[in-house]
């Protein structure tokens, strides 16, 4: 199972998230796939801008880390996400945060993701779907437990 990080803050982000929650589930390797909530969070690295739309999936992939990456990137490109600024403004943002009990360092992907533990707004969606997958539970549950992020998120009904 992996989980991805999902956000939006530029445009009609419902719109941005759903498109890629919309292509992930249609993915020729998906096997099943679990969404969280939506959550209102407010941005973080210093950079002035909109708030954020955000949610996570727990997926069932036959793709590999690497391939997912690939597949992740070509939502957030169909999304016209632009790498200008550093944590600025994104229509659409996807980060894989888990992928199984895999540790991944390469140069183009590292799993578990390194700013998750410093991320509330990642971490409360993911646990929300987590459901028996102690492991994860376990994670991030410590994570939210140590973290220094105390950003307030309100999850959306």
């Amino acid at each position: 199972m992996a989980y991805l990080s999902l956000g939006s803050n530029v445009g009609n982000r419902r719109k941005h998230l759903l498109y890629a929650l919309a292509q992930l589930r249609a993915d020729h390797t998906t096997v099943s796939m679990k969404t969280a909530h939506f959550y209102i969070t407010e941005p973080v690295g210093g950079v002035v801008q909109d708030n954020f739309l955000n949610t996570a999936v727990a997926i069932d992939t036959k793709r590999s880390a690497e391939s997912l990456l690939t597949l992740v990137h070509q939502i957030e490109q169909a999304q016209h996400r632009h790498r200008f600024i550093h944590w600025g403004p994104r229509t659409m943002d996807l980060d894989i945060i888990f992928y199984g009990d895999e540790h991944i360092n390469t140069a183009t992907l590292t799993v578990p993701h390194p700013e998750a533990p410093n991320r509330r707004f990642v971490l409360e969606p993911i646990l929300e779907i987590s459901g028996d997958d102690r492991a994860i539970q376990r994670q991030v549950s410590d994570w939210l437990a140590e973290t220094d992020d105390h950003q307030q998120i309100n999850k959306l009904s």
